[in-house]
């Protein structure tokens, strides 16, 4: 087998895949290392995103949907249900038969485009021959080594725990245990009211558990548009979650068949009462940190910064020479669609391309009910930075197609520059914003208008006519609102 190859990839993840299909594309000899394994020991493709991140938990949130909306509002469509049982087993065959799908398609990818695959750990042994550098692969024992000009770090994240309470995922979880539970806990703990906290603690309310969340800041989601996170807070403690703001933790005793935490609510208490509760599962989600451990990049002098973060400059590359970084192990949001996206715009500066990334048009959704999804500027931001702008607001509650889904909680947000009236930001909360923010990205990327958006013509119904009447209110002329 020749083991030199033009490019090795580091990670199978969605940064590291999509990087090795894009440099197959472009005609390099590509090479993928990935060490990840399912539970029969085999290897699994697709990162923490496919196996425990977001490919299962949008699964168990859509599942766990319509298990909720089966017992509690069908009877409003003239479905009548009785005798309506959860079967929890089922729910997860299924959220595991998806990740095999998506395992299986990335695979299949890779044959496609003759990747060559390895299944162990990849570390930098230090040589370099002829500009390649050389790349040790350990699986069982056994040793390979390989050869590249071009290497791509793609090994993503790790959760993030207190340094005295380590997972065991079965009392203590990270994303992964709390995708995995085989039965619903009576009363759910989660510290952190981030991203995943949310979405998890939703999955499980649904399905039955008591879920309290625990947050640290006085802010909830403070990454947020401040009115749309408002709503947003409203909604889901409406909904049965029990978000608690301002905690500080004091103490967690792990049991063995349940955790104690001691904590203060800085909010409600003046005097600073230490609270106890008894929870049968503690999930923690406190944020995530780079997984760059165990590579040996210190043998080749690769700079990291205070919290391990792979320095890299806008092309994402190093201060080696043809190494590069992408993904959660560098600056900036760790999000599968911005790894995807560096892992493009990497092979194609390789290939000599030029290609960019502007943060300003990243998207973030939460996948929470109502969904809620954010492109551009804040309107804190735009406040702190004394920058000029007009709002304009639509309700889903005066959408017919909201109407018609019985989904009518939510706005659209449309911040614009009050001088040359280009769209800053668009913030949503809503039915299926995930989808409907593309076109705000969109509008982002190519700095229209909100006249631009107002001007064009949305099909009816739909939901996305709530963009356009947001970007009509602009200069309140919106028609249904």
């Amino acid at each position: 087998m020749n083991k030199n190859f033009d490019v090795i990839v580091i990670g199978a993840g969605p940064g590291g895949y999509v990087a090795s299909i894009r440099s197959a594309q472009l005609g390099f000899k590509t090479a993928c290392i990935d060490e990840w394994k399912d539970h029969a020991e085999n290897f699994a493709l697709g990162g923490t995103c496919t196996n425990v991140g977001c490919i299962p938990s949008k699964a168990l949130l859509q599942t766990s949907n319509y298990f909720e909306n089966t017992k509690n509002s069908f009877f409003e469509y003239g479905i009548n249900i009785e005798n309506i049982k959860l079967n929890l087993q089922k729910m997860l065959e299924r959220k595991n038969n998806i990740i095999k799908q998506n395992n299986a398609g990335i695979l299949f990818l890779f044959k496609k485009y003759k990747i060559k695959f390895f299944h162990g750990h990849a570390t930098f042994t230090g040589k370099i021959y002829n500009d390649f550098y050389e790349i040790q692969i350990i699986n069982k024992n056994k040793e390979i080594i390989i050869t590249a000009k071009y290497i791509i770090i793609a090994t993503g994240s790790n959760a993030r725990s207190f340094p005295d309470v380590k997972f065991d995922e079965n009392l203590i979880l990270s994303n992964k245990g709390a995708l995995e539970m085989v039965d619903v806990p009576k009363k759910l703990c989660i510290i952190g009211a981030g991203v995943i906290g949310l979405e998890i603690g939703s999955i499980w309310r649904r399905l039955g558990s008591k879920v309290t969340i625990l947050e640290i800041s006085s802010n909830f989601l403070n990454i947020v548009d401040e009115e749309i996170s408002k709503k947003a807070y409203n909604l889901l403690t409406k909904q049965g979650l029990n978000i608690i703001l301002n905690v500080k933790i004091h103490d967690i005793k792990i049991n063995k068949k349940n955790i104690l935490i001691n904590y203060t609510n800085k909010s409600t208490n003046l005097k600073t009462e230490i609270i106890t509760s008894i929870f049968d599962k503690l999930l923690i989600s406190i944020g995530r940190i780079p997984n760059t451990n165990n590579l040996n990049i210190d043998k080749i002098g690769l700079k990291m910064n205070e919290n391990n973060f792979i320095i890299v400059n806008d092309n994402c590359e190093t201060n080696i020479s043809n190494i590069y970084a992408i993904g959660d192990v560098v600056r900036g949001p760790m999000l599968a669609h911005k790894a995807e996206e560096e892992g493009i715009m990497v092979a194609e500066h390789i290939s000599g391309q030029k290609h960019s990334i502007n943060f300003n048009a990243l998207p973030f959704v939460i996948y929470t009910l109502p969904e809620i999804a954010s492109v551009g500027k804040t309107e804190q931001y735009l406040k702190k930075h004394n920058i000029s702008y007009n709002v304009g607001i639509f309700p889903f509650l005066a959408n017919s197609r909201a109407r018609i889904l019985g989904e009518t909680s939510g706005m659209v947000k449309i911040l614009s520059d009050m001088n040359s009236d280009e769209i800053l930001g668009i913030h949503i909360i809503g039915p299926m914003a995930s989808e409907l923010i593309s076109e705000a990205v969109m509008a982002i990327e190519f700095r229209a208008s909100s006249e631009d958006i107002a001007r064009i013509c949305h099909v009816h119904p739909s939901l996305s006519e709530a963009i356009k009447e947001a970007a009509m209110s602009i200069e309140n002329r919106s028609i249904n609102y």
